[in-house]
């Protein structure tokens, strides 16, 4: 899946040790903002210092984040997690100009067409 918007957030890093493995893991998660008429925010998180440090991702950033969803249970509960696979940013873009579109063509002077005088058949509600 895939998502375009700006970034609004950077929340604090976070890293440990697997109890698994034995080995260091890294996790950044970031908010992001649709630019939409109605703008929805999405947390998604980088997993690993070395994508970390190659998608180098700043606040007020415009990016395609491509990501996959998924859920796990843990203690009872279920949690969602977004994480990002690929960033790409975004160049930014002005929208269209009025000016690529046609003019309306100018108001006419002419006279008020007069619908009070309808045919009887109109049995339309409106």
């Amino acid at each position: 899946m895939e998502i375009t918007g700006k970034i609004i957030a950077v929340l604090p890093e976070r890293g440990g040790i697997s109890q698994r493995t034995g080995s260091e893991w890294k996790v950044q998660e970031y908010v992001l903002e649709t630019q939409e008429q109605y703008p929805r925010k999405m947390c998604f998180d980088v997993f690993g210092a070395d994508k970390i440090a190659q998608f180098a991702i700043k606040i007020g950033d415009h990016l395609t984040v491509s990501f996959d969803i998924d859920a796990r249970e843990y203690q009872g509960r279920w949690y969602n997690s977004i994480r990002a696979w690929k960033v790409e940013r975004v160049a930014d873009q002005q929208p269209a100009a009025p000016a690529d579109y046609p003019p309306f063509p100018p108001a006419s002077d002419a006279a008020p067409v007069d619908f009070s005088a309808g045919d009887s058949k109109d049995d339309l509600p409106f």
